[in-house]
């Protein structure tokens, strides 16, 4: 064999060989809403475990759904990560995910914090608690979130505006258990108690109650254990002069939201997808979601070490199935304008 034709065969060779490495790489790529640092180790650590290489793209939730929506059948995403019920329920309306069945889910995630049919998954939460000014409010003089709308906190009240998610999933959870009807005159007593317009977000409505701005406000538990945690002498202060009350003890517990993921329904990856979805509900995982990021675990064996959060107490929360926070958004946003709260 001549010298030029054996060269071309190893050549053809090697070629071959490195499209079939190519092409038995194992990859997952996935498109996250989740904008924490900490979230590095959690998808730096399912590689080290798995083999498995991420490729990530980050935007806002909108564009990320908007992006997938667009790609259609063609998109490269395997799994979609987002903040809140919500937003899961707005990507499974456009038909992006497909349904996961694994034991090891259904095993480790309860049951409401799941889709019903499998198509996401929660793997952390976070509750919406009253945070109050220890100076104007005292211990149980406000125990749940209708208490909000009680006239003898007139001019008492800061809120983020009713468009934020958080706010409207609160109202989708308030429809479910008491209707429309009785959310809307809650919205409306609460929006009649405003201290100012709403405005800003979760930290800014518990730095407006440290400076007497008003007395009570709305917050997700991982923004009130990140200032407890903060080595900014304001930040201190805040949480110094102001306390939290878990809302609804008494009744269905305090609300609580989730970050939850789902296959995508043209996952090339599907497989990697599944994997890294177990991988999740994993404790390794669980523990960096509450230790790093101030969530807590929605695997309740999972041991964390997180003293911000050990040092808001225990709680009863909601078991509302999380799916209802989206189903009902639409009310929610219609209830609140109604009420006036913008």
């Amino acid at each position: 064999m001549p010298a030029f034709i054996r060269k071309l065969a190893i050549v053809t060779c090697l070629a071959a060989v490195s499209v079939h490495a190519a092409a038995q790489e194992k990859v997952l790529n996935l498109y996250s809403s989740r904008h924490y640092q900490t979230d590095e180790a959690l998808y730096s650590e399912f590689t080290r475990q798995t083999g498995i290489r991420i490729n990530r793209i980050e935007a806002p939730e909108d564009a990320l759904i908007e992006r997938l929506r667009n790609e259609g059948s063609a998109s490269p995403a395997d799994v979609l990560v987002t903040v809140d019920a919500g937003r899961l329920w707005r990507a499974e309306q456009l038909g992006l995910f497909q349904p996961v069945k694994s034991a090891a889910l259904d095993s480790r995630v309860p049951a409401h914090l799941r889709h019903p049919d499998g198509l996401w998954f929660g793997f952390s939460t976070r509750a919406r608690v009253i945070v109050y000014n220890k100076e104007a409010v005292q211990p149980g003089q406000i125990r749940s979130y209708e208490d909000l709308a009680d006239p003898k906190w007139k001019g008492k009240v800061c809120m983020r505006s009713s468009s934020n998610v958080y706010n409207l999933s609160l109202a989708a959870a308030l429809i479910s258990h008491a209707g429309e009807q009785k959310t809307e005159e809650w919205a409306r007593g609460v929006v009649a108690n405003f201290a100012r317009a709403p405005k800003g977000g979760d930290t800014d409505q518990i730095k407006a109650v440290a400076a007497g701005e008003c007395a009570l406000t709305l917050a997700n538990t991982y923004y009130y254990a990140r200032l407890v945690k903060s080595s900014k002498p304001d930040e201190r202060e805040a949480v110094a002069k102001t306390g939290v009350v878990w809302p609804n003890q008494d009744g269905h517990g305090t609300h609580v939201n989730i970050s939850g993921a789902g296959v995508l329904k043209n996952a090339p990856h599907r497989e990697e997808a599944v994997k890294f979805l177990e991988y999740l509900a994993g404790n390794d995982a669980q523990r960096y979601f509450a230790d790093g990021n101030n969530e807590y675990p929605v695997v309740k064996s999972a041991a964390i070490d997180n003293p911000a959060l050990a040092g808001l107490g225990s709680f009863k929360p909601d078991t509302l199935n999380v799916s209802a926070l989206g189903r009902n958004q639409p009310e929610a946003q219609k209830v609140y304008d109604r009420a006036g709260w913008r």
